[in-house]
């Protein structure tokens, strides 16, 4: 009898990790899978041109949950994932990444039986002002099986209590995503639209609401980048968020701090393989800058992804003008680094399936 699986995507960073792994357990004949899109992330042609650029199926629900306050969007998908597991039985749920999506599946889940599968668990920025953070210490809490994408997040799990038995390292599904798109990435012709070179500019994100709600704040680092743009073009495809709040502040005069509409996956993965540096306040641009080899200053005070920093292309640059601007002197022209984290090879998905597999194998 197949092992029946609900897997729950939310975010744009969760439609990366879940392709290749529906893409691995939907070829196997031990698993049958139920594809739930929360629509946390909602405007549809975001989510139509990821879809189509990871090459991902139509989600078997789509929740359509929109906006709202944290606890507003947390209740609502609780509120509407509840039938699905009641009508579905599944043995198990997988959950990825830290959104809110993640945590909200995870604790129906809980609830009502099933096994609770939490891919990329155990990473840690041990700053619980971070919302990101305090999903992922929930998921991992009441997790059956613990997928990590790195030794650090091992370490935490064990740290906090959770038996090894129950932790799997299984190595990072967003770069199997990566590896299996970036040739056409390099090819989807964003450099030519936008009449840049390769190795001419640098490319921005910044979306965290800790450094984009504030417009003090949000003024300062824009003004880090104005200045780093003088030395290289810089190009900013906006967040809606970060958008509104930057209708509110200066754009440096004279600077070189280009604002671009949002990115589809391929595009923003041809930009960033060649961009001389990246500056972003993502999790997953970490991992993917330093796969891709790309200088990246992450504007931030602390990591979850350590890994990225001792041994991928990540500076940890703060947050204020002054931060950035020394970090940026400090790593302009040197080398990035050439290792890579083990299992960082474009086979994660396999490893997940086997590990699943094998657990829920144990069960029956």
């Amino acid at each position: 009898m197949a092992i029946k699986l609900i897997c729950v995507a939310g975010a744009r960073p969760n439609f990366m990790k879940i392709a290749p792994l529906l893409r691995e357990l939907d070829g196997d004949p031990d698993f049958q899978t139920v594809f739930v899109h929360t629509g946390q992330h909602y405007d549809a042609a975001m989510s139509d041109s990821f879809f189509r650029d990871l090459e991902l199926r139509a989600p078997d629900w789509n929740l359509g949950v929109g906006s709202g306050s944290h606890a507003q969007q947390t209740a609502e998908i609780i509120r509407r994932f509840e039938p699905i597991v009641i009508e579905h039985k599944p043995d198990g749920v997988v959950v990825v990444g830290d959104v809110n999506s993640t945590a909200a599946c995870a604790l129906v889940t809980k609830k009502l039986g099933p096994a609770l599968v939490h891919v990329e668990a155990g990473l840690r920025s041990f700053d619980r002002d971070m919302p990101e953070e305090i999903n992922r210490i929930v998921t991992d809490s009441i997790s059956d099986l613990l997928l990590v994408t790195e030794e650090s997040g091992r370490r935490n799990l064990v740290r906090e209590g959770v038996p090894e038995q129950r932790i799997v390292l299984t190595g990072n599904l967003m770069i199997d995503s990566l590896r299996t798109h970036l040739d056409r990435a390099r090819q989807s012709g964003v450099l030519e639209r936008l009449a840049v070179r390769p190795g001419e500019y640098g490319l921005v994100t910044l979306h965290r609401p800790s450094n984009v709600d504030n417009t003090e704040h949000l003024q300062d680092l824009v003004n880090a980048l104005g200045m780093i743009s003088l030395e290289v073009p810089l190009y900013f495809p906006v967040h809606p968020r970060t958008r509104a709040r930057l209708s509110e502040i200066s754009l440096p005069a004279g600077s070189r701090l280009n604002l671009l509409d949002p990115l589809s996956y391929l595009d923003f993965l041809g930009m960033m393989a060649s961009a001389q540096v990246v500056l972003t306040d993502s999790g997953g641009v970490q991992e993917e800058s330093t796969v891709l080899g790309t200088l990246c200053l992450t504007l931030r005070d602390n990591t979850e992804r350590p890994v990225t920093v001792e041994q991928g292309t990540n500076t940890l640059a703060g947050t204020t003008s002054a931060s950035v601007l020394a970090a940026w002197e400090k790593v302009k022209g040197k080398p990035p680094s050439q290792s890579m984290p083990p299992f960082w090879d474009g086979t994660a998905a396999r490893r997940c399936r086997l590990a699943l597999h094998e657990f829920f194998g144990n069960l029956q």
